[in-house]
């Protein structure tokens, strides 16, 4: 399977992205997306993940803020990140496995090549 993460960018605080991620190659519908992030000189950190049947898992940092969804239809999953702060700058990762969601990243099979957000002060 090939997974395509778009929609990083430069944004101040308080702003939104909204970070994509196609699926390509597999049947997506019975696969657990993830994002991950890892900062400079930090550990890669789960984020959110939807399982195959919608469940969602969310990390403390990111609760009420980012949204983790996915359109089977269109072999995608997206995360809406809303209230953004300078410490959600990152690298984004998606991931994918089968059916359910894990938060260690080594349980993830098929990585995309991430996509760079940062937040301004």
């Amino acid at each position: 399977v090939q997974l395509q993460a778009s929609g990083g960018g430069l944004v101040q605080a308080g702003g939104s992205l909204r970070l994509s991620c196609a699926a390509s190659g597999r049947t997506f519908s019975t696969d657990a997306v993830a994002w991950f992030r890892q900062a400079p000189g930090k550990e890669r950190e789960f984020v959110a993940g939807i399982s195959w049947i919608y469940s969602t898992i969310y990390a403390d940092s990111v609760k009420g803020r980012f949204t983790i969804s996915r359109d089977n239809a269109k072999n995608t999953a997206y995360l809406q990140m809303n209230s953004l702060k300078p410490e959600d700058t990152a690298v984004y990762y998606c991931a994918a496995r089968s059916r359910f969601i894990v938060t260690p990243p080594m349980a993830y099979e098929y990585w995309g090549q991430g996509t760079e957000v940062t937040v301004s002060s």
